[in-house]
């Protein structure tokens, strides 16, 4: 049937290219269509439309709001065409992304390894060992600071556990800003930082800015293990990567041996330290604490004079600065090889596209300075986090998964033992040291003259009548219901030493350090104190202080033949067995821990568990930069060496809990951890024959 519609209209084209529609029959030209026309008969046909091409006839759909089938055939073959493009720029890019790590591994392969990794790991291994000096300086410090600050045992605990934390958000962050800001600049900022804020600790007199202070340090040098690892790894080739990188793991243990040697010949030496003013005083311990930070010092000096990573600059298309590295690097290590006539050959790199072009122009649009810089900040904690999203991809998560099981098991055992080792030993020495006390019962004394010490004792309901204690000092006794009665004390110094529920009758002392918290539940009749040593006050006379820092120096010692072991054949048997085998043999190392009945025994099995394991430790950090993509390497790192110290944090307060209760627990969590780590080790992908993606 015929279109009603289409009865007595004239079709004709505008100079706009709009059509008009007049009526035939009405003999009127121009007028205009009406859609209340009165239709015609069917059989009707306008005489002008006739013979009209078919192309220029009026598509019927247009009325309702339906796209011409032309239009939708012209829609699809233009998606066509775009998908067809995005797919080839997608192609390109693909392959020159692939195509970047066989050219990098090439260039740096023809620069060769010199002069120039060498100075550039004598560098970051001083960094490494700052951090190294880090882990040791709490320990060391704090029998003394406790006492000069007067810290309680549930204080005592918060710095070691503060300091902890603040190296592990220093990981995270660090870690994260590295893949975005730059190797060298973060690895400035963390060393600065970890200068000034431990140079500051140095002179804090009150125990809360200490530790704010120590958390600050902490902060700054938790990031320097997953910067220098990837920052190094950049350097080298893919034959030297599994070596090097091991070799400089023992920078760590020299941090250890450099903490532990300074310690033992400051920290006991009371007479080394030095007032500033009436209000500063500058004990040993605190001397001890501006010597660790030579090491950081050397290393940011040193860093001064280091390039930005290559392969960063150009994950980042900043080809002219890489270009300008690489031909530095090339022509540093050639020269020193006696061959200054070799020229860098290499003209182009290729470099993956990146935001950065859309980063500065969202920088250049914005207004006031501090505008510019809060987008800068706030795009590149973006960008960060979406690097961080971006690790649960398909292609990483299972190997992330893998990783992170062996990183936490490692560190559960291994840091977890390392509270245990000094501890254990310390309890021993209470042990025996308890075993020799000497009891005295119901003892009267009357007019004698006390000039000599008064050692690991207790008194039990003695009387003391009309006698002198003078220029003595009382360590680790206890009064017992006993009673004073016209005593003199005077320049009496104590240590450990406690007045229980005694009566105390016309006494004086002058000049002691005998104050209210030394007399517990006590009853004073005209009792008087002049001049008294309130406070908290440093004893250098602690044995067990020399004894713990021997166990320090000898566990630090201890890994220098797994370091050298693992750095010799990390290339020539692989990460996975290196790691696995290392991890398992730790595992079997942890049952000796069951024969030590002396602190001679538990010494000698501290020193070979720390030998036997570092080489997981060397293999795990090779293999966690070389699994990952140069853009999410640091990022990664700092994740996997967050792990780490979060471990250690739940380690150090399970494994401390049981000292002096049962050696079986400890022994049995680390063994359990070690072989678990060990078995997931071995599902790792090998990454020997890697080049950096």
């Amino acid at each position: 049937m015929d279109d009603p519609y289409r009865n007595n209209v004239n079709q004709q084209m505008t100079e706009g290219g709009d059509y008009t529609y007049t009526q035939d029959g009405g003999g009127q030209d121009g007028y205009p269509y009406q859609t209340d026309y009165p239709p015609q008969d069917e059989d009707a046909a306008s005489d002008a439309t006739e013979g009209a091409d078919e192309d220029d006839q009026m598509y019927e759909g247009e009325y309702q709001g339906i796209p011409h089938p032309d239009e939708i055939k012209e829609a699809r073959r233009a998606a066509r065409v775009e998908a067809r493009r995005k797919a080839r720029m997608a192609a390109q890019q693909e392959e020159e992304e692939e195509n970047l790590p066989e050219q990098y591994e090439t260039i740096m392969e023809d620069c060769g390894h010199g002069r120039f990794q060498w100075m550039l790991f004598f560098v970051l291994g001083l960094a490494l060992m700052a951090d190294g000096v880090d882990g040791f300086v709490v320990g060391f410090v704090l029998p003394s600071a406790e006492k000069d600050m007067c810290i309680s045992n549930a204080d005592k605990g918060l710095l070691g556990l503060l300091v902890y934390v603040a190296m592990m958000v220093g990981a995270l962050v660090w870690g994260g800003l590295c893949d975005k800001m730059g190797r060298r600049k973060c690895l400035i900022y963390v060393l600065t930082i970890d200068l000034v804020f431990s140079f500051l600790s140095c002179f804090a007199q009150g125990y809360g800015f200490f530790l704010f202070l120590r958390f600050c340090s902490g902060f700054g040098i938790g990031g320097s293990i997953p910067i220098v690892y990837t920052y190094f790894t950049e350097f080298l080739q893919m034959d030297k990567r599994g070596e090097h990188l091991s070799w400089l793991c023992m920078f760590w243990m020299f941090g250890g041996l450099y903490a532990s040697f300074t310690a033992w010949g400051i920290i006991p030496h009371y007479g080394w330290g030095f007032a500033i003013g009436t209000h500063i005083q500058m004990h040993s311990w605190r001397l001890f604490i501006l010597v660790c930070l030579f090491p950081a010092l050397a290393a940011l000096i040193g860093l001064v004079f280091m390039p930005e990573s290559p392969r960063f600059l150009l994950e980042n298309a900043r080809h002219d600065e890489a270009w300008m590295i690489l031909r530095q690097v090339h022509d540093t290590n050639w020269k020193a090889k006696g061959e200054p006539e070799r020229v860098f050959t290499v003209t182009n790199i290729k470099t993956p596209q990146t935001q950065d072009d859309e980063f500065i122009e969202i920088q250049s649009e914005t207004g006031t300075a501090f505008q510019r810089w809060t987008v800068r900040k706030m795009t590149m904690l973006q960008q960060v986090m979406a690097n961080i999203m971006s690790l649960s991809a398909p292609e990483l998560r299972l190997q992330g998964l893998l990783l992170v099981i062996v990183w936490f098991c490692l560190a559960f055992s291994y840091h977890g033992l390392g509270v245990w080792f000094p501890d254990m030993i310390k309890y021993m020495q209470y042990e025996e040291y308890e075993s020799k006390v000497r009891i005295f019962h119901r003892e009267r004394v009357e007019r004698f003259h006390f000039n000599f010490s008064l050692v690991n004792q207790i008194h039990r309901e003695g009387e003391y009548i009309h006698d002198k204690f003078a220029n003595i000092e009382i360590k680790s006794v206890k009064f017992e219901s006993s009673l004073f009665e016209n005593c003199y004390f005077e320049d009496v110094k104590s240590t450990n030493t406690f007045f229980e529920n005694c009566t105390i009758k016309n006494t004086v002392f002058y000049n002691t350090d005998l104050w209210q918290d030394k007399f517990k539940n006590c009853r004073m009749e005209n009792a008087t104190f002049l001049h008294p040593k309130k406070g908290c006050h440093l004893n250098f006379q602690e044995e067990n202080d020399i004894v713990i820092y021997m166990v320090s120096f000898l566990g630090s010692l201890a890994v220098l033949p797994g370091n050298i072991i693992s750095a010799l054949f990390m290339d020539k048997i692989g990460r996975i067995r290196i790691i696995g085998g290392s991890m398992l043999a730790s595992s079997a190392c942890t049952f000796l821990l069951l024969l030590s009945f002396s602190q001679g025994a538990v010494i000698c099995w501290q020193c070979l568990f720390y030998g036997v394991s570092v080489a997981a430790w060397n293999g795990l950090e090779v293999i966690s930069v070389e699994l990952y993509p140069s853009s999410k390497r640091g990022t990664a790192f700092g994740i996997l060496n967050g792990i780490c110290k979060f471990a250690a944090i739940i380690a150090s307060s399970i494994f401390a809990a049981f000292i002096g209760i049962t050696k079986i627990i400890p022994i049995f969590l680390a063994f359990a951890a070690l072989v678990c780590g060990g078995m997931v080790a071995l599902k790792l992908p090998e990454t020997r024959e890697k080049i950096l993606s």
